[in-house]
């Protein structure tokens, strides 16, 4: 590892490379997100000798599933070993670093080794290779643009972006490939000489690694049940997740016979532990050198192989293993099922070849060998001419995802005739195993390939795919309009070729594809992105010194590029430590009978069981009222509510006691899942909160029109990339304890505990010194973790620690509210809005938690930007059996702003102007009074319009698109520009404060302490550039270590957008105070402390200013839409954002960048799915999608609007955190207005409703179509659905 050899006699198979790399060897630059291979934050290079191609390969892959087994005779290369801040960094850190690719830094060290294995093995490599590279990583913070900005400096065609630089390119390293660490020699000669057989016996598992086919079918024929593993990218998922276990491993991946690549007559034998890249390479290689007419195939399973997981998992998951895994959803086994696939099996003593057809897949993830036999290798066959061959795979997203349908679908036609000879068409994700279409595919035979044929095709699919409407997976009438609508795009690809090929072989004219038909049959591009930044200039004559306004680094920035930064779970164990796992209720409501541990508590190393009897003082917790509890005691109220916990001397074994445990339950009714569920059973928090103003009543009379309306808005996962961690320490004195913790809120985290543990607040210590990620969700929630382990500390007597594992961490904290809201707009004939009543409902969750702030920013945004007379709101939480809803970027706001757009587009839509002038015509001016009788000042929101519709070329974009839909049936453009407006303030006053402490030091330099916590979005980097200008020192004599409750106490949480703001005035007053002393070399320390002016606000009397300012921006973007599929394209998005004078430019548009990334998975991509007895199903990576690389606009302009001081915040800067959220939104309604130009095909017109997201699911099914009417949903109530809309 890192050129140090590694030797271990007794490796434990179950363990993984990343806990021996962070437990055993202390090297935690690389990181856990999400422990299944999903994020790319483990991210690691593994180099061998491949024996078979007799050279050094180097490759990614996910360090939290490879096993440390598997590793014999491997260097293993992380982020410490290629550089580092105190020896010398490598360019591939330092260049994330400068380009400002790195904000919360978590993801950081993953997309650096990704992209380090990339140069390895490509020192020019194109941009497209780099895309490729990093489908497997994800980031929540940046927005991506500045990461593969910064690593296209490493292409061949590195062409310089426009002059306005946030980073001088001149001044990095060069790299130089020759310096990079060597394949270690003693491998080399260890790998050639003969090898031996492996094993290793562990706990519960015995690893065998047999070095020759006749010891593996020896094995097999002793072990039937033994699992074959080579990249343990599907058992690792098992053992996790779905508790099994296996207790003997066989290890195949070096055997020859099963790593063999040869042509045959018929096609390409491959072994069954090829490699998917490997495989990849041989067929792209085939493709390159055979005639056209013979790969088919080929170019079918490569078609697949580019969105087939991520890179990571490319490289070590084998071919033999997605064929036995006998996954129904397999992205691979259509394709070879429909091309009639070869495979070669063996057992002791019998080889067979069975046809990969509809017998293979007896049922549920079972296939017909028997339990000795394995796979030996797979023949994929060549095609001939007249045999046309596609495959198609729709999933949410479409870089590293699970598909929702795939499919292959093979026909061979007679010769020189467009007569079917012979077709097979095979579904995955339309049944629980992969089927053939086999009733279809025969009626289909000696027909003419027209279109005759292909509403036979289709009326046939309809009755032989069809599906439960409660089958598992839901999408029911989506999944089935899917087989018609990809069986319809082969028709038209065939087609296409058809006439081309009869035309030039035998003069033959068939009918060919109509244009306007045509985009239906082209696959999907990756496009290069490109991108623009407009920022504000430096002023002339600004002093060179003065470091505000400044595109500054990241202060951590190299420090997180190269793993030396540390959070929460990085800090070394101490001696005695224990680790934590919860015990979480699997009822959402429900009375606990009993619970029995004895099972869990015979589990080695377990110490104890923690429960709510161990709390020495009060269970009840809650960030604002006291309404939970930290354990449940005897009711449960949601599935994953904390019943318990165990405390080992590992988290394996922590998390074996706590999947030992058995609870059981005495259910009550009803149980309340969704916001429809609450309606019905009036169950709702107090109190109803309301906003008016004009006279709502009088304004319908006066209007032409009035409408009605209603939208759902999804829930969100804030999916930080560091899950929930703390570590607790008892002092064992005064009932002290040192806490470290992963949170926002470093002051509510001490009283809560206190609280708990039944100490005052100073006996308790919080300390925060960076998270890796927030976004809101550690603002409350998190403290549901650190009063659990700090019981936990206190009742053993030694430091515990816990970090969340994603799949518990997405389950038991909560997200953003998902909101339902109805309206009733009326409006005179040119679009003018003269009234509105609006009703908001959100779903809470089972505890007040942030609830009512959140409804009462929703109901302050309202009105988004537009000045409406007369105007009633009415918002209530509802309270349901879910775990609660809390804080997330935006609070509500976008919620609220989500619902005015909704009435906005249905009034444009029924009035039948376009959506851009009825918008402009109802804006606010300046001077205009809001709903809640806050006037508008300094309002620049037609400022950043006008730039907008300038800088994006908006006429002339919405002419071609226009042009675009005439010419085109089945894809469809859109445009839409959204404006925003948000107030920035915390809406509970007493918030709006914070301290700060400044230590001067004998020698000058300066330690600054202030309450804002540090994740990722630059504050502590903003408030040293603040401090810098006050004492007027450079920056590197000013450090800011941690936050921490004993240097500055009460601080608020770092949210609402305001912690700039309002830190930053603290640290102002304290360096004013000290600014004297500082020249006179007094020895120093001086408090600073700030509240906002003049806050607050009455809903009684509906007066008061609930906000300091507002922060504006306005955004423009255009998208594709598939009808037949319903996915779609961002083509291009243009921001204009008003930051007043922006801090610091380089972080200011990393922040628009990251909150216009996350809006866009709010709108467009993120599905929470719950069951109807309340289960969350979506519970990481692998079923929750976040936006990847691959998902931003392929054209990108961001603008910070110029010349507009702000003078009521720190040197005339505005919020910036969480504005620019809700501009994604016009993705969403530039989707929207595709969707109109797809309905109008169908001749319907006028306003519809799309809930959003806008996932491809709701664009397809109401893009209604001949398909969809093929495909009738069944009615509601007649089924239990197997997701509901929370």
């Amino acid at each position: 590892i890192n050129s140090v050899q590694i030797i271990e006699k007794n490796a434990e198979p179950e363990k993984t490379l990343l806990t021996y790399l962070r437990r055993n060897l202390g090297l935690t630059g690389t990181k856990l997100g999400c422990a299944e291979g999903g994020c790319g934050a483990c991210t690691v290079m593994v180099s061998k000798y491949h024996p078979h191609q007799n050279r050094i390969i180097h490759y990614a892959v996910n360090a939290c599933l490879a096993p440390l087994c598997s590793l014999h005779h491997c260097a293993v290369t992380t982020v410490e070993g290629i550089g580092s801040v105190a020896s010398k960094l490598h360019p591939v850190q330092e260049r994330i670093a400068k380009t400002h690719g790195s904000q919360c830094g978590f993801c950081t060290p993953g997309i650096v080794m990704s992209m380090y294995a990339l140069l390895r093995n490509n020192p020019q490599p194109s941009m497209h290779d780099i895309q490729e590279a990093f489908q497997g990583n994800l980031c929540r913070c940046t927005g991506y643009r500045p990461i593969l900005e910064g690593y296209r400096t490493f292409t061949k065609d590195n062409s310089t972006l426009p002059a306005q630089k946030l980073y001088d390119q001149s001044e990095f390293m060069p790299l130089d490939p020759t310096q990079e660490i060597i394949f270690p020699p003693e491998l080399m000669v260890l790998n050639k000489q003969p090898q031996s057989e492996l094993r290793f016996a562990g706990e519960r598992v015995l690893w065998i690694q047999p070095c020759s086919l006749e010891e593996l079918l020896e094995l097999k024929a002793t072990y039937p049940n033994a699992k074959l593993v080579v990249g343990n990218t599907e058992v690792g998922i098992e053992m996790k997740f779905k508790n099994l276990l296996y207790p003997v491993i066989l290890a195949p991946a070096y055997i020859p016979e099963l790593n063999i690549i040869q042509n045959t007559q018929d096609g390409i034998q491959v072994g069954a532990s090829v490699t998917l890249t490997v495989l990849g390479d041989v067929l792209r290689a085939a493709v390159k050198k055979l005639p056209a007419h013979q790969t088919e195939v080929f170019k079918a399973v490569l078609e697949q192989l580019r969105w087939f997981a991520g890179q990571q998992i490319r490289n070590v998951a084998a071919v033999g293993g997605n064929i036995m895994t006998a996954s129904p959803i397999s992205d691979l086994n259509p394709v070879f099922m429909a091309a009639s696939c070869k495979l070669t099996v063996m057992s002791k003593g019998e080889k067979r070849v069975l046809e990969m057809d509809g017998k293979f897949f007896p049922g549920y993830r079972k296939t017909i060998l028997k339990p000795e036999e394995i796979l030996l290798s797979i023949e994929i066959p060549y095609t001939r001419k007249g045999q046309y061959f596609s495959a198609f795979k729709q999933s949410p997203r479409k870089e590293d995802d699970i598909a929702i349908v795939t499919c292959g679908m093979n026909v061979f036609f007679k010769e020189q005739s467009n007569i079917v000879q012979s077709i097979r068409i095979s579904y995955g994700g339309m049944a629980p195993v992969t089927v053939l279409a086999t009733a279809t595919c025969n009626r289909l035979l000696n027909r003419q390939w027209n279109e005759e044929l292909l509403e036979e095709a289709c009326t046939s699919l309809v009755e032989e795919m069809s599906l439960s409407p409660s089958a598992p997976g839901g999408m029911v009438t989506y999944r089935r309009t899917l087989t018609i609508s990809l069986f319809y795009k082969f028709f038209l690809n065939v087609q296409h070729k058809l006439s081309l090929d009869l035309r030039k072989e035998v003069g033959v004219t068939v009918e060919d594809v109509r244009p306007e038909y045509a985009t239906a049959t082209e696959l999907f591009h990756c496009h290069d992105r490109t991108l623009f930044l407009c920022l504000q200039a430096v002023p002339p004559g600004h002093n060179s010194d003065d470091v505000v306004g400044q595109p500054i680094m990241h202060l951590s920035a190299l420090k997180q590029a190269t793993g030396e930064a540390i959070y929460c779970d990085d800090i070394p164990c101490y001696e005695n430590e224990l680790h934590l796992a919860l015990v979480t209720s699997t009822k959402a409501h429900a009375l606990i009978k009993s619970i029995d541990t004895s099972d869990a508590m015979a589990v080695p190393g377990v110490v104890a069981f923690i429960s709510a009897k161990d709390i020495p003082g009060s269970n009840m917790t809650g960030p604002v009222v006291y309404d939970e509890t930290v354990f449940a005691d005897d009711k449960v109220t949601c599935v994953g509510h904390i019943v318990g916990a165990f405390v080992a001397d590992t988290q394996a074994h922590a998390q074996r006691a706590a999947k030992a445990v058995k609870i059981s339950y005495e259910e009550l009714q009803p149980v309340i899942v969704t916001i429809q569920d609450a309606i019905a059973n009036k169950s709702f928090f107090q109190p109803v909160r309301s906003i008016e103003r004009g006279d709502v009543a009088q304004g319908f009379k006066d209007s032409d029109h009035i409408l009605h309306g209603e939208m759902h808005i999804g829930g969100q996962e804030q999916f930080y990339l560091e899950t929930n961690c703390t570590l607790a320490v008892p002092r064992g004195e005064d009932g002290e304890m040192e806490l470290f913790v992963s949170t926002q809120s470093a002051s509510k985290t001490q009283a809560l505990v206190a609280k708990a543990l039944g100490v005052p607040a100073n006996r308790v210590v919080c300390r925060v010194k960076r998270m890796g990620g927030g976004f809101g969700g550690k603002e409350s929630r998190s403290t549901i973790l650190s009063t659990v382990v700090a019981v936990a500390a206190h009742t053993v007597k030694r430091p515990v620690r816990c970090m969340l594992d994603r799949d518990e961490d997405m389950l038991v904290t909560g997200g953003r509210h998902p909101f339902f809201g109805h309206y009733k707009v009326g409006y005179m004939n040119n679009g003018r809005v003269l009234a509105l009543e609006v009703t908001l409902y959100s779903n809470a969750g089972n505890s007040l938690d942030l609830s009512l702030s959140i409804l009462e920013r929703a109901l302050f945004h309202m009105d988004n930007s537009y000045n409406i007379p007369n105007i009633r709101g009415t918002g209530y939480m509802c309270k349901t059996n879910l775990p609660s809803n809390s804080a997330f970027r935006g609070f509500g706001g976008p919620q609220g702003m989500m619902i005015a757009e909704s009435w906005m587009s249905d009034v444009a839509l029924s009035c039948g102007l376009p959506a851009e002038e009825v918008r402009r015509m109802n804006m606010y001016k300046e001077g205009d009074f809001t709903p809640f009788n806050q006037r508008l000042d300094q309002f620049t929101i037609d400022r950043c319009w006008e730039e907008c519709m300038q800088l994006s070329d908006f006429n002339k974009r919405k002419d071609a698109a226009e042009q675009y839909n005439r010419q085109h049936r089945w894809t469809k453009r859109g445009l839409s520009i959204i404006p925003t407006k948000f107030g920035i303030s915390f809406t509970a006053v007493f918030l709006n404060q914070a301290g700060a402490l400044v230590l001067v030091y004998s020698d000058g330099s300066v330690l600054l302490t202030h309450g804002g916590t540090e994740m990722g979005q630059g504050l502590h980097t903003k408030m040293v550039q603040v401090a810098s200008k006050t004492l007027g020192i450079p920056c590197s004599k000013i450090h800011i270590t941690e936050t921490s409750t004993n240097t500055v106490p009460n601080t608020s949480p770092t949210a609402a957008s305001a912690s700039s703001d309002l830190n930053g005035m603290a640290i102002y007053v304290s360096l004013i105070i000290s600014f004297s002393a500082y020249f006179d070399r007094v020895n120093l320390s001086a408090n600073g402390f700030y509240k906002t002016p003049d806050l607050g606000y009455d809903f009684e009397t509906n007066s008061g200013r609930p906000f300091n300012y507002f922060s504006y921006g306005v955004a423009v973007s255009e998208v594709e839409i598939d009808c037949l599929t319903g996915s779609h394209k961002n083509l291009h998005t243009c921001i204009v954002m008003d930051v007043g004078k922006s801090l610091n430019p380089a972080l200011d548009i990393g922040q628009v960048e990251g909150g216009f990334m996350q809006g866009l998975g709010l709108f467009t991509l993120e599905e929470l799915r719950y069951s109807p007895d309340g289960y969350l199903y979506t519970r990481g990576p692998g079923m929750y999608k976040i936006p990847a690389f691959g998902d931003i606009p392929i054209e990108l302009k961001v603008s910070l609007l110029r010349d507009t001081p702000n003078e009521k915040a720190i040197f005339s800067s505005k919020a910036v955190g969480e504005p620019p959220l809700f501009l994604a939104a016009s993705v969403f309604y530039a989707i929207k207005d595709a969707i109109t130009a797809a309905r109008a095909e169908s001749n319907l017109t006028g306003p519809f409703r799309l809930d959003s997201p806008a996932t491809p699911e709701r664009i397809r099914n109401a893009c209604e179509d001949k398909f969809t009417k093929l495909c009738p949903p069944a009615d509601p109530g007649t089924f239990i659905p197997w997701a509901v809309q929370v």
